[in-house]
């Protein structure tokens, strides 16, 4: 659990011995890790949420690190089937672009290494719905709460894993963020195993809206039905 233990000596707490490899620090030179802005009044300190228990082991969001995590998510952003949809394939100044619009931002959405049993093996971004570009499309409402995700690790596809990670991590939105009545998101509609894991997960399809880059299907997470999807 290297990156976890980083992670919270990094904000102050107890120092664990990592190896080096695995260590989430690098030297300041020739690049300063870059801060994320964290504004309690969007999406509150994610950092601070914690692992959470899952039936296929503890999963845990963290904050995404240029130094550490760039090469790895740059790995997955050229994966044929992750790049047909993400559409970042390229160097590490493709993917390292789109990180830092949102680490350079003001907090309204967060990248993350999804880390299960201490294994990196997806990325997710947590969004203001509300607040973003998506609310054109779509009857919005306050505090709304995005969902985009990956899975990185070929091995780690069809199994199953999307689906339980995706319902665990709606469901650590709705209890971090008492606000939120719906976590929503907006698969491409030709990817099919993507809405089929956000179905599992008990989500519904709302709708289906004409994005700028992509027809997609808009599923909804209720508050009100998590306890009955």
């Amino acid at each position: 659990m290297a990156l976890c233990a980083k992670e919270k000596t990094s904000r102050g707490g107890p120092a664990a011995p990592t190896p080096a490899e695995d260590s989430g620090e690098a030297p300041a030179a020739p690049h300063a890790p870059l801060a994320v802005s964290q504004d309690n009044d969007l999406l509150g300190p994610l950092a601070d949420w914690g692992p959470t228990t899952t039936p296929v082991g503890a999963f845990h969001l963290l904050p995404v690190r240029l130094d550490r995590d760039l090469p790895l998510l740059t790995r997955w952003m050229n994966d044929p089937t992750v790049a047909v949809f993400w559409q970042l394939a390229g160097d590490e100044a493709v993917t390292e672009a789109h990180l830092r619009a949102q680490l350079a931002g003001d907090g309204r959405s967060v990248p993350c290494l999804g880390v299960l049993d201490g294994t990196p093996m997806s990325y997710w971004e947590i969004y203001r719905a509300d607040l973003d570009p998506l609310a054109r499309h779509y009857p919005a409402r306050p505090h709304d709460t995005g969902i985009h995700l990956l899975i990185g690790e070929v091995a780690a596809r069809g199994r199953g894993l999307g689906s339980t990670l995706l319902r665990a991590v709606a469901d650590l939105v709705l209890d971090r963020r008492p606000a939120c009545a719906r976590v929503v998101a907006e698969p491409d509609l030709r990817n099919t195993p993507s809405i089929a894991a956000f179905l599992s997960a008990g989500f519904r399809l709302s709708a289906e809206v004409d994005l700028p880059a992509k027809r997609a299907a808009l599923m909804v997470r209720d508050r009100v039905l998590r306890d009955l999807l």
